[in-house]
């Protein structure tokens, strides 16, 4: 085990390039995480949130009104308009998204019946890349040749902005994964790695009033990536941290070594940064030595499958990006439109059981949500409107009405468009669900200081 520590300064870090890990580092704080479990087919061409107190220092989202857009709309009557996606579906160390193309492809589908993107049907122009900047300048120039309007990006470690940029075509993205998608000139609807680590080191500072954090992890590319962005977060919102790292693999005594080490200097909040079965290991530790300090952890940790297993040892847990599901007429059309698609009866379809393919369903339903907007607003749809609208317009959510985005609105990130995650706890009956007391956290005060960042 290895130990690092922070007394309020930034200290000197390595800077981890394992892009497979990052990229899981990048989508832990997702609200639709978890595993892609989709096929990996070759693409064809083809809830108003109740107001509550934030802690100071956050912003609580306003209300809005849900997305108009729904079975009511007529089918869309304006010109075809062409579209290119670009994911990593096929690469190699389990780069393999196919989920996020075909949960947009169902979106399109269905709304290409009602709707359209700002009344105009929708042609998908799909193009694989394998988690390489040769595959992924290709599907640029292919994309391109093909004259579409808009370049919409699932998961792409190498997107060719400067092909797209000469070409005058406009990127919208799912999240930023690597440093240059951050001051891209492009917009990605979701928050980083960085921002969602900002958030948890502002639910420690505001909500637990935390002047030290512990902080456990395991020793690989991906989670160090990870802290990385959470130490910088603390250290810029004046938190002193001590950092413990343990293996891949920890058996129960050595997660219970781990945990004894993270509260040895006495913080007040601790951060596990372990998934999958470390999601257990930690819940177990902690209960069997008697912690009660509150831990702030991965949505990954609130799965079904581990909640099942811990049960009341999740007592205390915080989960970040989890956000609560609610029977909604934005709901009842998610789970008509993909239970096709996973092969499972509607009502199994959740928000955990989405995975990644989620992150395609939200993009596209909040782009049709946008181009609503823009119709009733007399703006005219094309990709570049749309990109321009996303940058000058206030007042907008991702699908669903609960998370506000504001693209631009971070200087030092322009192309970030969302720094508010949600935060859930266990309840108790192995049940998670929203804090009482606080309706969603942002920490887009404190993402400026990440070393891994431009």
């Amino acid at each position: 085990m290895q130990r690092s520590t922070s007394l309020g300064t930034s200290g000197s870090r390595r800077r981890h390039r394992a892009l497979a890990a990052v990229i899981a580092s990048g989508l832990f704080f997702v609200a639709c995480g978890g595993d892609d479990g989709g096929s990996s087919e070759e693409p064809a061409t083809t809830e108003a949130p109740a107001t509550s107190d934030a802690p100071s220092g956050t912003e609580a989202p306003a209300s809005t009104d849900a997305p108009s857009g729904g079975d009511e709309l007529p089918a869309p009557t304006g010109e075809e308009m062409v579209i290119g996606l670009v994911n990593t579906e096929g690469g190699a160390g389990g780069l393999d998204f196919p989920d996020i193309r075909r949960f947009m492809e169902a979106a399109i589908e269905y709304t290409n019946q009602h709707g359209g993107l700002g009344n105009r049907p929708v042609k998908l122009e799909s193009c694989v890349v394998k988690g390489n900047p040769e595959t992924s300048q290709a599907c640029a120039q292919e994309l391109v040749g093909k004259n579409v309007e808009l370049i919409l990006l699932g998961l792409d470690l190498f997107p060719d902005y400067k092909t797209y940029e000469a070409a005058g075509i406009p990127v919208i993205g799912v999240l930023p994964i690597l440093p240059p998608d951050y001051t891209a000139n492009a917009l990605f609807l979701t928050g980083g790695n960085a921002t969602s680590q900002a958030a948890s080191a502002a639910l420690a500072k505001d909500y637990f009033k935390a002047t030290k954090v512990g902080i456990i992890h395991a020793d690989n590319a991906g989670a160090n990536s990870t802290a990385a962005s959470l130490e910088a977060a603390l250290d810029k919102a004046g938190i002193a941290w001590e950092a413990v790292k343990g293996g891949d693999n920890e058996t129960d005594a050595g997660f219970q070594g781990l945990m004894r080490q993270a509260v040895e200097g006495d913080p007040d909040v601790l951060v596990s940064l372990y998934s999958d079965a470390g999601c257990i290991g930690t819940m177990r530790a902690r209960a069997s030595l008697g912690i009660t300090l509150p831990v702030i952890t991965t949505n990954i940790c609130a799965d079904k499958d581990v909640i099942d297993v811990v049960g009341d040892d999740a007592t205390g847990w915080y989960f970040a990006g989890l956000a609560e599901e609610k029977d909604t007429p934005e709901r009842a059309i998610l789970r008509r439109t993909l239970a096709p698609v996973m092969e499972i009866p509607e009502e199994e379809v959740t928000a955990a059981s989405l995975g990644l393919g989620g992150l395609g369903y939200v993009l596209w339903m909040s782009l049709v949500d946008y181009g609503q907007k823009m119709v009733a607003e007399s703006v005219e749809m094309t990709g570049q409107g749309l990109f321009d609208y996303l940058k000058s317009a206030e007042g907008l959510y991702l699908f669903g009405g609960v998370t506000p985005i504001a693209c631009g609105s971070n200087t030092s990130y322009p192309a970030v468009c969302s720094f508010v995650f949600p935060f859930a706890t266990y309840l108790g009956d192995g049940k998670v669900g929203p804090i009482a007391d606080l309706e969603a956290v942002t920490g887009s005060n404190l993402v400026d200081s990440n070393p891994y960042l431009p």
